[in-house]
C-alpha cells in the first residue's frame, strides 16, 4: 500500500516530462480502448444517433475528467484562485498560465479519442445514415418513407437481412465514412498548425512575462507540497509527544504492571526545536487558519539580513 501511495505521489508531481507521459499513456490508452471496444449500431431510426454521438463524445468528457484528476496543478490552481487576498497578492498571468497548462494537457486523449473515432467512420455512419437524402441513392427510389427511414438506419448493419442485397448500402455507408475521415483529418491538421504557430510564433511574444509565469506557477506548486510535508512532520513529532505524555501520566499504572518507562525527556531531545512552539491544538488551528487567510507575502530579504 505504501508503495502504491509512493508511486500516485510521484505521478502527481508537477514534473512537466512526468505530466507528458501521463498525457501519452492516456493518449494511447484511448486509442487501446476503442480498438478493443465492440462497436454495435443498433440500427433504429429513434437510437442510433444518440448510441453514435455518445460512443464519440462521451469518453472523451471521462478521459478529460482522468487528466484533471492526475494533474496535481489543477488543485493547486483552484486553491491559488479560490483562497483570499491575505498579505499575498493573487497573480492573474500565474492562474492563467496554470489554467492553459492544465487544459492543453487535459484536451490530449480526448482529441485522439475523437479523431480516432472520425477516421475510423462507424460512429457518424451509425449517427447519421437515417439523416441522409434518399434521392441521391438509386436502391431507395420506389420505397415508402417509413421504410426508407428503417432501411437507411439499418445501413451500419451490413449483416441485416433487409440489407444484405440491397446495392445502396454501401453508398451510404462510403459516403458518410469519407466524411468521417475527411473531417478527421482536417482536425487534426488544424491541430498539427495551431501547435505548430504557437511553437514559432512564441519567441515573437514578451519571453520575460512567460518565465515569470512559469516561475510562480511551479513556485506555488512546490510551497504547497513542502508545507503539506512539513505539516506532517509537525503532525507526527506532536501526536509523539503527546503519547509520551500520555504514558507519562500512566506511569503509576504502569509500574504495576512492571513496565518500565523511558525518563523523562529521553528519546525526545531535539523534537521540541521541531515543533515550533506550535503544542496546543487551538495554536495549530490558528497556525493553519493564519497560513490560509493571511500568507505571508513573497519578500525574505529581512529574514536573511538577520
Amino acid at each position: 500500500m505504501d508503495r502504491f501511495r509512493m508511486i500516485f505521489q510521484y505521478f502527481q508531481s508537477n514534473s512537466e516530462s512526468v505530466m507528458n507521459g501521463i498525457c501519452g499513456l492516456l493518449a494511447l490508452a484511448s486509442v487501446k480502448m476503442y480498438t478493443s471496444f465492440d462497436f454495435s449500431c443498433p440500427c433504429l431510426p429513434q437510437y442510433n444517433m444518440a448510441y453514435g454521438l455518445g460512443i464519440m463524445f462521451v469518453p472523451p468528457v471521462i478521459l478529460f475528467l482522468c487528466s484533471l484528476i492526475l494533474n496535481r496543478q489543477s488543485l493547486v490552481m483552484l486553491e491559488e484562485w479560490r483562497r483570499p487576498q491575505g498579505c499575498r497578492k493573487k497573480d492573474l498571468a500565474v492562474i492563467r498560465y496554470m489554467c492553459s497548462s492544465i487544459m492543453q494537457r487535459a484536451m490530449v486523449a480526448p482529441v485522439v479519442w475523437i479523431v480516432v473515432t472520425l477516421l475510423d467512420g462507424k460512429c457518424l455512419i451509425c449517427a447519421f445514415s437515417g439523416s441522409m437524402d434518399p434521392e441521391k441513392f438509386v436502391g431507395f427510389a420506389n420505397v415508402s418513407t417509413v421504410q426508407v427511414q428503417q432501411l437507411l438506419a439499418k445501413v451500419p448493419c451490413k449483416d441485416d437481412e433487409l440489407m444484405r442485397n440491397n446495392t445502396s448500402r454501401k453508398a451510404v455507408s462510403r459516403y458518410l465514412r469519407c466524411w468521417s475521415q475527411a473531417l478527421g483529418w482536417s482536425i487534426l491538421l488544424i491541430l498539427i498548425i495551431a501547435a505548430f504557430l504557437a511553437r514559432w510564433l512564441r519567441p515573437c511574444f514578451n519571453q520575460a512575462t512567460l518565465l515569470q509565469a512559469r516561475h510562480w506557477s511551479n513556485y506555488i506548486d512546490i510551497e504547497q507540497k513542502i508545507f503539506e510535508e512539513t505539516c506532517c512532520e509537525h503532525s507526527r513529532l506532536l501526536a509523539h509527544k503527546c503519547i509520551l505524555h500520555f504514558f507519562e501520566s500512566m506511569r503509576q499504572e504502569i509500574k504495576l504492571h512492571s513496565f518500565t518507562l523511558p525518563r523523562e525527556g529521553e528519546g525526545t531531545e531535539g523534537e521540541e526545536d521541531f515543533l515550533w512552539g506550535i503544542t496546543d491544538q487551538d495554536q495549530v488551528n490558528k497556525f493553519l487558519k493564519t497560513w490560509y487567510y493571511e500568507k505571508p507575502p513573497l519578500d525574505v530579504s529581512q529574514k536573511t539580513q538577520r
